[in-house]
């Protein structure tokens, strides 16, 4: 197996002032430490004016679009964990494109086999037969537990979520599916629904029959808790492990079955939808134990236990190929997208072939899934988590990455709290450590800016916008997360001196 490091030299090299001139900018603030070196650089930008760029996207784009930074980045070109804006200007990105780049940007075995399946055969239809999506649903199916082995290919993961509805409703003949509060399951009509987020939700009708659950939040849940984390949270003494099962545990488990007794009817419910961390609502993990009692507690009402692993599959948490493996479970229907692809259209729903046989019982066809060019890089893409050493990578360097952090938590007063597993992190930032009340949103952007300037893309998320989000591409190195921290250590300061804090 070739480490991380021999894959980056074994790369090409751009002439040395392509690369020089990528490393800085004129215009980026002055930092106590060298920032990481790189061994591509980018090609002359050739595309329409910054302002142009933004004045298309006012008038012509989805205006609900969320735009990163007070002035938003024109991305140009990416190299594994680099990004180069149209000025030339390198970025280390942390947020790998909302967790969705695994590998790296543009890695050079995905962009081969997207090549050479492009050469072949671009699209025909899974009506027909073609190798590599037989390939691919074989090696995918073959890293899933028990009888998880029949996959239907889509195209994203509330496409994903949205089919896994209306399967597990199907199965079952019952329609009330329950999620916990703060998760986030996708936009579509169906699984906006889902989402217990409401900034996310618009003012129509969705799911009728979809209950959230209260948020077993070991940072700001009613009885704390231990989770599955090198860094625990300050309110971890609130309770005790025993036998690896956190305290509060049944505590938030009999709040679960307080939704089953007030709001499921006699029939018991179709499923149970949970994230194996929560991604958009700022990477909050569970106390020990609570997933596997959850499920014991949905199975024994007759419904089908859901993982959306969306954001935490293929490696992201480090121990596990899945983040529900963590857990010690075996769900019913696991969803997935994402990192699946790294950056390329690709989604899946897998479950049993007893859950998938209800499906035959209606013609189901999707255009796109698994088209031969989404299956060659997916391919790929599990190729090069096994060939670089990704998921263990993620778990040395995230490991590396939340103690580093966990030292500026213990520094600063703001950063309430550290948490995660492997590369699936969160830094939640507050104003008052003792209500945890979370950090204004302009302190926030103004933080999230400064990273920004001196190099760091940075990611956000949580209920209130206050969680720092760092899930990047999992090829990042222990320099890249020195620098980060570098980075991070020098902006906090400023801003509580200057805040006065």
């Amino acid at each position: 197996m070739r480490c991380l490091r021999n894959l980056r030299l074994a790369l090409p090299h751009t002439r040395p002032d392509v690369r020089a001139a990528s490393n800085a900018s004129s215009s980026r603030p002055a930092s106590t430490v060298a920032m990481p070196q790189c061994d591509d650089g980018p090609a002359k930008y050739k595309g329409p004016a910054y302002d142009e760029v933004r004045r298309i996207r006012a008038e012509n784009l989805n205006p609900a679009l969320l735009t990163h930074f007070s002035k938003p980045l024109l991305i140009h070109q990416g190299h594994m964990q680099w990004l180069f804006d149209h000025e030339g200007t390198r970025y280390l990105d942390l947020f790998g494109g909302i967790v969705t780049v695994s590998v790296g940007h543009c890695h050079p075995k995905v962009k081969a086999a997207a090549k050479d399946q492009l050469d072949r055969l671009w699209h025909t239809t899974n009506i027909y037969l073609h190798p590599k999506v037989h390939e691919y649903a074989k090696r995918l199916t073959d890293k899933l537990p028990g009888d998880l082995k029949v996959v239907y290919f889509v195209n994203s993961g509330s496409e994903a979520n949205d089919m896994a509805m209306m399967m597990a409703r199907l199965h079952t003949g019952r329609h009330d599916i329950i999620s916990v509060r703060n998760a986030y399951h996708g936009a579509s009509p169906l699984t906006m629904g889902l989402t217990a987020h409401g900034s996310w939700k618009y003012n129509v009708a969705s799911a009728s029959t979809v209950h959230h659950a209260m948020n077993p939040d070991p940072y700001r849940g009613i009885w704390g808790g231990h989770r599955d984390s090198p860094v625990q949270s300050l309110r971890a003494h609130e309770s005790e492990v025993k036998g690896g099962v956190c305290s509060s545990s049944d505590k938030y488990v009999n709040e679960l079955h307080e939704v089953l007794r007030h709001s499921i009817p006699p029939c018991g419910p179709a499923a149970f939808f949970i994230e194996s961390i929560q991604g958009v609502g700022g990477s909050v993990q569970f106390p020990l134990g609570y997933v596997k009692k959850a499920y014991e507690l949905i199975r024994s009402k007759g419904g089908l236990c859901l993982a959306d692993e969306v954001q935490s599959g293929f490696g992201r948490t480090g121990e596990h190929y899945w983040g529900f493996e963590g857990h010690g479970v075996v769900p019913d229907i696991v969803t997935m997208a994402k990192g699946m692809g790294n950056g390329f259209p690709l989604a899946a729903v897998v479950t049993t072939p007893e859950v998938a046989a209800t499906m035959g019982k209606a013609l189901h066809f999707n255009t796109f899934g698994g088209n031969p060019v989404s299956s060659a890089v997916g391919l790929a893409v599990m190729d090069a988590i096994e060939e670089d050493g990704i998921m263990e990578n993620s778990l040395h360097v995230g490991t590396y990455f939340l103690k580093e952090l966990e030292k500026l938590r213990d520094k600063y007063d703001i950063v309430g709290d550290v948490r995660g597993k492997g590369l699936m992190i969160g830094v939640e930032l507050v104003s008052d450590r003792t209500t945890q009340e979370p950090l204004p949103a302009p302190q926030v952007m103004q933080i999230w800016d400064h990273c920004k300037d001196r190099g760091v893309v940075l990611g956000k998320g949580g209920l209130y916008g206050n969680v720092i989000r760092i899930k990047p591409p999992m090829c990042i190195t222990k320099e890249d997360v020195e620098f980060t921290c570098h980075v991070m250590d020098q902006v906090l300061e400023e801003h509580m001196n200057r805040e006065g804090q």
